[in-house]
């Protein structure tokens, strides 16, 4: 008389799924030693179980525990990972970040003779690979450009660039919001994958939640992201 396969699988089943009380995990393992145990008084002396098959039944009975304890380890890695996630996170908050997007902000500010002065939001570029040259543009809300460049020589990665906020011309452009787009090649002319970076300031941090991660809070223009979302601390 072995124990039925399917009730062991059923009880490693609601176990690893932390469905069972300490009392109810208890009364399980004490079941499965009396079913053992009345499996040995009741076997044929002539045919006794053999070492091997005891072993297997001993193992799949502890099966239940090693699941219970596995799952108790798990869950405190989970925990001191959410935890050490947040202390970083936390580290950020006041910190200005790149992260996707492709948006810059231009204000005008008085400097300290009294001059207005404008004043850009920095921009990065992230390059899939080496660009042997890359064209960036700026255009406003209407899709016009207000400033390009032309950049040589970036190496993979992400790297982050100023502006004045002001024209080729040396015109300084209204207050407002502003689009960044990026065109990269390669040595031989060949498009190079890229994207263009947000600038941002951390404010804040939301604690992780059932499936998810730790979020930063950004503000009201970019909400929240992922700590896997920012791709430089300036």
């Amino acid at each position: 008389m072995n124990i039925d396969p399917s009730v062991l699988s059923n009880v490693n089943a609601q176990s690893g799924g932390a469905k069972l009380n300490n009392s109810q995990s208890g009364e399980l393992r004490e079941s499965f030693m009396t079913m053992l145990v009345t499996q040995l008084q009741n076997q044929d002396p002539m045919n006794p179980m053999e070492n091997k098959e005891m072993t297997s039944q001993l193992a799949q009975i502890n099966t239940v525990s090693g699941i219970e304890n596995l799952n108790d380890t798990l869950n405190g890695i989970t925990e001191q990972v959410d935890a050490s996630q947040m202390i970083e996170a936390s580290g950020l908050i006041g910190n200005a970040v790149l992260v996707p997007g492709n948006n810059v902000k231009v204000s005008t500010v008085e400097n300290e003779e009294g001059e207005e002065q404008t004043n850009a939001t920095p921009f990065g570029i992230d390059l899939d690979k080496p660009a042997a040259e890359v064209d960036i543009t700026i255009t406003n809300q209407s899709g016009e450009p207000v400033y390009t460049e032309k950049v040589k020589g970036l190496d993979a990665g992400v790297e982050s660039f100023p502006w004045d906020g002001e024209t080729n011309d040396d015109v300084a452009v209204p207050e407002g919001s502003y689009n960044v787009s990026i065109e990269a090649v390669d040595a031989e002319g060949n498009d190079v994958s890229s994207s263009a970076l947000n600038y941002a300031m951390v404010q804040g941090v939301t604690p992780a939640q059932a499936g998810e991660d730790v979020r930063l809070d950004l503000g009201g223009v970019y909400g929240q992201v992922a700590m896997d979302d920012i791709k430089q601390v300036l």
